[in-house]
């Protein structure tokens, strides 16, 4: 990874209670990939293409809306606002929820290759432990993350025996893709979709970091801070 790449996403790194502030920096240039585009041979010039609709001709950008086809053309249209609002709430954290072997991933479910790097010194002693457990267990840390509002499932390596299991995508949903399926249920019964403000949780337990940590990669509940103990969560 170069030392001065520009990370592509930034957040945290959770394990039940403790939170890891993280970077992520792609693990592949996109900028060596070679690319073409569509010339017209006699001028020399690149072709573009016009938006148009059969027996209607060329029309404004303004007029297009995303439709998903339920029939032979047959399609239910959705609004940018209908479709916002069910676009998940980016949490800006990667949420560990179990642990597999390795070798249970077949590799036809990687899309793409990325780092993951502690954010700060303060972050990188919490960051060891969990990379040296799955190192040393040869096991993978499967999360879910929210990016531009659309969900992910990600697999961590080389990252423990709690919440160890075998691997079986289908436990896994895509929210993002379920509220769109149900959005297209709704508007094909006539329904109007309303965007809702979104509601944050505020507070919680504060924790030990690394006390909270080591007991979660050991299979224990951290304890709760005594009375007059302070301690700083990052979230």
């Amino acid at each position: 990874m170069p030392k001065r790449a520009r990370a592509y996403w930034k957040g945290f790194l959770r394990l039940s209670l403790v939170s890891i502030g993280v970077e992520i920096y792609n693990a592949v240039e996109s900028k060596a990939d070679i690319s073409f585009r569509q010339i017209h041979k006699p001028s020399g010039r690149r072709v573009n293409y016009e938006k148009v609709v059969q027996g209607i001709g060329k029309i404004d950008s303004a007029d297009i809306v995303k439709g998903y086809e339920v029939d032979t053309d047959t399609y239910v249209t959705l609004e940018p606002e209908e479709i916002d609002a069910v676009k998940l709430e980016s949490k800006k954290t990667i949420d560990l929820v179990q642990f597999v072997d390795s070798k249970q991933i077949d590799y036809r479910y990687f899309e793409r290759p990325y780092f993951i790097a502690p954010a700060d010194e303060l972050a990188g002693e919490g960051y060891v432990v969990i990379r040296e457990a799955l190192r040393k267990t040869g096991k993978v840390g499967l999360a879910q993350v929210t990016i531009s509002g659309r969900e992910w499932l990600v697999a961590i390596a080389p990252l423990v025996g709690k919440k160890s299991g075998n691997f079986n995508p289908d436990k896994f949903e895509d929210h993002y893709a379920t509220a769109l399926k149900e959005l297209i249920q709704d508007k094909l019964k006539g329904r109007k979709i309303v965007a809702h403000e979104e509601t944050r949780l505020k507070g919680g337990n504060i924790v030990d970091l690394m006390e909270a940590l080591k007991k979660s990669v050991g299979g224990q509940q951290p304890t709760k801070p005594k009375a007059g103990r302070s301690a700083k969560k990052r979230a």
